[in-house]
């Protein structure tokens, strides 16, 4: 999962940062406006924390453009305590949820956890598929409640996987949710992740099917992929 943080306190944004890095994010962050709508308009994220002073380009215009181009991706606004006016209207612009500072790290990890899940559709901290059962928030694999041994790199596939499951998902957009800037994971580094994974996971009678020129499905064992019949790999 990809989150953009723009925020121009850089003691704010570092925090922010490391600590949704630690709970297994791909993070990057901006210092102003025009550089957080940039990075919008070029590359996919799962959610955007966004404060609304920024230089250059307010987060509110920020908003505002996103929504003309992107109508579903989760908006966490962060604002000063006294300004309920920009509040109003940061969710009026379309944002899904706010925090005023100051504010603890825990409570903003829970809301973005709840707004990605939100924004893919998934209603839960606990995501079952067949036996597999995956918690958001301690992230962690279990299959018959015994975890399962998993890095952090494969802790993150199997969420982008999990969301998506039942659907194509290409080496492309793997990477796209899996890596923040300045990361760089080829597509054979993908193929071993996806490779780890899917021998873990084969216990629990879920599977990681390959379409040959269109990605990866997680599935049930006893699964087609969607779509498309007779091609997996």
């Amino acid at each position: 999962m990809r989150i953009l943080i723009a925020e121009d306190d850089n003691l704010l944004a570092d925090a922010l940062t490391q600590s949704l890095r630690h709970s297994g994010y791909a993070v990057d962050a901006v210092s102003d406006g025009l550089a957080a709508d940039t990075a919008l308009r070029s590359q996919e994220f799962d959610l955007l924390i966004l404060d609304l002073g920024l230089p250059r380009m307010s987060g509110l215009e920020v908003l505002q453009s996103l929504r003309t181009h992107n109508a579903m991706l989760p908006v966490l606004i962060l604002t000063a305590a006294d300004s309920i006016e920009q509040r109003v209207r940061g969710l009026d612009l379309g944002a899904d949820d706010y925090m005023a500072k100051p504010f603890a790290l825990s409570e903003l990890e829970a809301r973005v956890r709840a707004l990605t899940r939100r924004g893919l559709g998934a209603g839960t901290a606990l995501m079952r598929h067949g036996r597999l059962v995956f918690d958001q928030v301690g992230r962690i694999a279990l299959v018959d409640d015994k975890a399962l041994d998993l890095s952090a790199r494969e802790v993150s596939l199997l969420e982008i996987l999990l969301l998506r499951a039942g659907r194509m998902v290409n080496k492309s957009q793997i990477v796209d949710h899996l890596c923040q800037w300045g990361e760089e994971v080829s597509s054979n580094a993908v193929e071993v992740y996806v490779h780890r994974l899917r021998k873990k996971l084969e216990p629990s009678g879920v599977r990681i099917a390959t379409v040959r020129g269109l990605g990866y499905c997680l599935q049930r064992a006893t699964e087609e992929p969607a779509s498309v019949q007779g091609s997996t790999a």
